[in-house]
């Protein structure tokens, strides 16, 4: 064999060798995490589906110690006013986060955004609710909110009448709102405030250079290119109000929830299945959590995500577009330089010759 033919060879072989590394490398460190992921996320939810079809109590193997029912759990789900009225109350939930937290965390965006003393200090103010666990929120929120708290000694001392913020169901649900929103909008902040640092700002030069004012740049500019980052925000705050439990759960207590108007589809679960000692009947619970939740995840991926990867792709696309145009432009530039640079030696080499 030649040596130019064994170079030829090992050209061939090292792309290959190279991919088989990759691949493996790949492997190697996705497959701890395809464990986990199968483990703690898939196992559960075909455990869950499988204890759905039983009355059990949790206590030795399902088919042995409890009874099969089939669809009967999740017939009583759907036919139990409790189950719907804490729906209701998650739903509500759900829209009303979006519509509090959503406005006011673009305007305080806005107003984070612009370079002013103490800019640094608000942010983490705003932040830190986010990052306090919900123990100590709703333990701090719930002593505050009692007959006697905090909260009703400031209204007495201002000549207000006292009220039952979390017994009264006419008001609970919105003190739970409250709290909601005062908890996790900082989490919307700093997500509106990263997208609206990502926008050029040689947009907003130009709209001035237009005569644009203030508000007329947030609407025109400002707005359309956050609008990824918004819709983002609003699908984790939907899925977070469909897992909402902590803070009802310490506030409201296991039976109060559903008393007051605030109970949800989680505190229900643990009520009727570990609170009730129906393990069966909370795990369908946990099935229909599930579901709805894949849904709203699936119609967002199909409806929204894949629109902004396909607007993603084809402003990729056009970037390098225009990199190619400007790169011939420029190659036809440099050209046309060389040939005006010749052209004075090519006459005066005609003259010399004539």
């Amino acid at each position: 064999m030649s040596v130019a033919t064994s170079m030829r060879a090992k050209r061939r072989g090292r792309p290959r060798s190279e991919r088989f590394r990759q691949r493996f490398e790949m492997s190697v460190l996705s497959v701890p995490a395809l464990i986990m992921f199968v483990g703690f996320v898939i196992l559960p939810v075909f455990m869950a589906a499988y204890y759905g079809f039983y009355r059990w109590k949790g206590f030795g193997k399902p088919n042995v110690n409890g009874q099969f029912i089939g669809l009967e759990n999740y017939r009583i789900i759907l036919t139990d006013p409790n189950f719907q009225q804490a729906l209701g109350h998650t739903l509500f939930i759900a829209v009303m986060s979006l519509v509090i937290q959503g406005p006011l965390a673009i305007l305080f965006a806005l107003l984070l955004n612009q370079k002013f003393k103490g800019r640094g200090l608000i942010r983490t103010l705003i932040f830190v609710p986010y990052v306090v666990s919900e123990v100590i929120i709703g333990t701090g929120w719930s002593l505050m909110l009692q007959p006697n708290g905090a909260v009703n000694a400031v209204m007495k001392n201002l000549g207000l009448q006292s009220v039952d913020w979390i017994a009264n169901p006419k008001i609970a649900i919105w003190t739970l709102m409250f709290i909601i929103s005062w908890k996790y909008i900082g989490f919307a902040v700093i997500l509106m405030i990263a997208g609206m640092q990502a926008i050029p700002e040689e947009l907003y030069e130009a709209a001035r250079v237009d005569g644009a004012g203030f508000w007329r740049q947030q609407w025109s500019i400002t707005l359309p290119l956050l609008a990824p980052t918004i819709r983002m925000w609003a699908f984790m705050s939907i899925i977070g109000s469909l897992q909402l439990f902590d803070l009802v759960y310490i506030i409201w207590g296991q039976y109060v929830s559903s008393t007051a108007g605030t109970s949800t589809m989680a505190t229900y679960m643990v009520r009727e299945g570990r609170l009730a000692n129906n393990y069966g009947y909370g795990s369908a619970v946990a099935v229909v959590i599930f579901i709805i939740s894949l849904v709203i995840a699936l119609a967002y991926q199909r409806f929204v995500l894949n629109r902004d990867l396909a607007g993603a792709v084809e402003k990729r696309e056009r970037k390098q577009l225009e990199r190619r145009i400007a790169k011939r432009e420029r190659e036809r530039m440099e050209r046309d330089e060389i040939e005006e640079a010749i052209a004075p030696n090519n006459a005066s080499m005609e003259v010399a010759t004539s």
